[in-house]
């Protein structure tokens, strides 16, 4: 029998696998692609920013991993098309796939204009939809299984006020994941998503005023924000074969406690 530590390293171990992480220039997902490399998978950084994939880079590189960055536009096809045959070319497969691109706005609800709407239903719903259809074939036809990570949020569990259509979005990344996990489930690709609750990350803080905050806090049982790192668990857990074979469908939660709170 392994001994414990062997066992650990076996049940989380992604050595082996590739995985594009298409949002991974920002904090959270950035956090996520180098969990995974961590865990021993080649990772593909994708943004529209190579500069801000540099730090996150230089740091798996450090600590002995593997990765590199590639440009893409998330919510458009032949980008994605464009994006697999770069990744397949450069490492000879994908395995993991995590669909986090996204936007967010406060405007009002009577004044949310169409282009903004457009706007944040084309990256945060459609971007999820193409990286879905686009690499999930990819993985449903070469037969080896594989595990798609999509990033939902807490706002498309419960309303969330003042994000109407960012929340509709997640909402409706939430059960395209679930629509996806039942399709592809004897095909051995696993659809799941993960759920934050309130990080302080970029997109977000132009909305985190000191009122905000304090609500945020007032209905979060722990009393802080999210810290990107702590994603990086359930991460590995929903990427890996051996720790989440048997997951899919699922909505995995960090989010301190907020779900669970009424009053």
């Amino acid at each position: 029998m392994s001994t414990p530590p062997d066992f650990l390293n076996s049940l989380f171990s992604l050595r082996g696998k590739v995985a594009v992480v298409i949002g991974g220039t920002g904090e959270l997902c950035g956090a996520m692609g180098e969990g995974l490399a961590a865990a021993g998978a080649e990772v593909v950084l994708v943004g529209r920013n190579a500069e801000k994939a540099k730090p996150r880079l230089e740091r798996i590189h450090a600590a002995g991993g593997k990765g590199y960055f590639l440009s893409a536009e998330a919510s458009e096809k032949a980008a994605l098309e464009q994006l697999l045959a770069t990744v397949l070319e450069r490492s000879g497969q994908v395995d993991i796939v995590v669909n986090g691109a996204g936007v967010n706005s406060a405007t009002p609800f009577l004044d949310i204009a169409e282009d903004e709407f457009d706007r944040i239903v084309r990256i945060n719903l459609k971007g999820v939809f193409l990286g879905c259809q686009i690499f999930g074939k990819y993985l449903v036809e070469r037969g080896q299984g594989g595990s798609i990570i999509n990033l939902g949020s807490m706002s498309g569990v419960v309303p969330l006020s003042r994000v109407f259509t960012y929340s509709a979005t997640k909402a409706a990344v939430h059960n395209l994941s679930k629509n996806l996990a039942r399709e592809w489930a004897m095909k051995k690709v696993r659809v799941n998503t993960l759920v934050p609750g309130f990080f302080p990350a970029e997109q977000n803080r132009k909305i985190l005023s000191p009122e905000r905050v304090t609500s945020i806090m007032g209905h979060t049982p722990m009393k802080r924000f999210g810290e990107a790192r702590e994603l990086v668990g359930a991460t590995l857990l929903l990427a890996g074969d051996m720790a989440g074979g048997f997951i899919t469908g699922s909505e995995i939660v960090v989010d301190g406690g907020y779900h669970a709170m009424t009053i």
